[in-house]
């Protein structure tokens, strides 16, 4: 069954082809998603990544946590599930 990872603390020029690299070490790399500010498109500095399975998640968790990529120190942790969040009168038409 596949697993989630948590990737922190990216620089923002790094791209899914390079985390899709780096983490195929670990095993299996199903998704690559880079988070991206909605309005600038830019990097938000963090992704998640899908592994293969909960071994190669750990695995991969293992290898680059705390790892030093372009100058900053990655945060690699178990993916948490998504949280719920209410919808708000965000400014965009609510009522």
């Amino acid at each position: 069954m596949e697993s989630k990872v948590y990737v922190g603390n990216l620089s923002y020029d790094t791209t899914e082809e390079d985390l899709r690299t780096m983490f195929s070490e670990a095993g299996t790399v199903s998704v690559v998603d880079v988070i991206k500010d909605r309005q600038t498109g830019e990097s938000k500095g963090f992704a998640f990544i899908t592994m293969g399975s909960q071994v190669e998640a750990e695995k991969a968790i293992s290898l680059f946590n705390a790892k030093d990529v372009n100058n900053r120190a990655l945060k690699v942790n178990m993916a948490r599930p998504r949280e719920e969040r209410p919808m708000g009168h965000g400014g965009y038409g609510g009522r």
